[in-house]
């Protein structure tokens, strides 16, 4: 995978349930991550006292953080929409040249900011929330 354009990394949220995607409008700034708990079965008979993991087992989970300004879009309105109503649509995430991660997220965390004289801007965190799915690009 060579270098890739970070407005390229999209936010998309479910607007209807039906399978509408629309990338959140504004963003600046997006960030992805995947997380896998490990499970330790190291005991006295380990190997040379290794640390050792049960394959397959933990939490799986994927975090999305992103900042912006607001566009005065739909997504704006359904972002709020989501949190006040302790929603958990689907979402998809697109990865230039990597694919497209899909699945249900709640919003975690809805922040706006603003000063005398600059732009109001807004910051958005959502946590997976069941299976995702993977497509390659």
């Amino acid at each position: 995978m060579g270098a890739q354009n970070g407005k390229d990394l999209l936010i998309k949220m479910d607007m209807t349930g039906d399978g509408l995607f629309e990338t959140v409008a504004g963003l600046r700034a997006t960030r992805v991550s995947f997380n896998a708990e490990s499970v330790d079965v190291t005991s006295l008979e380990s190997t040379g006292g290794w640390r050792e993991l049960l394959g397959g087992a933990g939490v799986k989970s994927a975090n999305i953080s992103g900042s912006g300004v607001f566009k005065d879009a739909n997504t704006d309105e359904r972002a709020r929409q989501i949190f006040f109503d302790g929603e958990t649509p689907n979402f998809q995430v697109v990865i230039p040249d990597f694919g497209v991660v899909e699945g249900a997220f709640q919003v975690t965390s809805l922040e706006f900011a603003g000063s005398y004289n600059g732009e109001a801007t807004y910051e958005l965190s959502l946590a997976s929330a069941g299976l995702l799915n993977f497509t390659a690009l």
